[in-house]
């Protein structure tokens, strides 16, 4: 299975684009869009478009950028799935998420994060593969370095403790677009605006 990872577009109607362009090339199976995707709740066309219109199966999480209306509301509008507090199955991959963040526009507590992870979860726990969607990295990380703004998350490193996803796949710390590192035996990658492939 391959997979086309990104955040923060904020609105960047090129990026999206060029991501559904190099999506189609590589024949990935699913987009992966990890929040942050407008800007500010507004500049919302042609950010979905692009993928769907390549026939392209797109997943989404709301970032701190967009409340989980607007994530809803790019969903029903161009036939994706927001999986903020849910999961979904993919062969015999589960993908399960949370959006928004610990800081700005969508904020939520730490528990709030855990038990919307911990929800989506429960649903695929018995799949041999799954990784999970966040916005927000976790707390204690080489990602939380590169900023002194955006305090990493204890409920996003709490469920990654607990429920060792295989893959945390999240955005947020533009300067630490690229980044990987492990936790235990979860793959944590910062997929940036610029989108990252990955082959499960």
């Amino acid at each position: 299975m391959k997979i086309l990872a990104s955040g923060d577009l904020h609105g960047d109607t090129g990026i999206a684009k060029k991501l559904a362009e190099r999506a189609a090339k590589e024949k990935v199976d699913l987009v992966v869009l990890c929040g942050d995707i407008t800007f500010a709740d507004t500049s919302t066309d042609n950010l979905i478009g692009p993928f769907v219109k390549k026939k392209l199966k797109v997943l989404l999480i709301p970032g701190n950028h967009e409340s989980v209306a607007t994530a809803d509301f790019l969903a029903q509008v161009y036939g994706v799935k927001n999986i903020h507090g849910y999961s979904v199955k993919y062969k015999d991959v589960g993908i399960f998420g949370c959006g928004g963040a610990n800081i700005g526009l969508m904020q939520l507590s730490e528990k709030e994060i855990y038990d919307l992870l911990k929800k989506g979860f429960q649903k695929i726990e018995y799949l041999k593969k799954k990784i999970m969607v966040t916005h927000v990295h976790p707390s204690d990380t080489t990602i939380e370095k590169f900023t002194n703004i955006f305090p990493g998350s204890d409920g996003v490193k709490k469920a990654v403790e607990k429920f060792k996803p295989d893959i945390l796949l999240c955005s947020h710390v533009h300067e630490a677009e690229g980044i990987e590192e492990k936790i235990g035996k979860t793959r944590v990658i910062n997929v940036g605006k610029k989108g990252k492939i990955i082959n499960i």
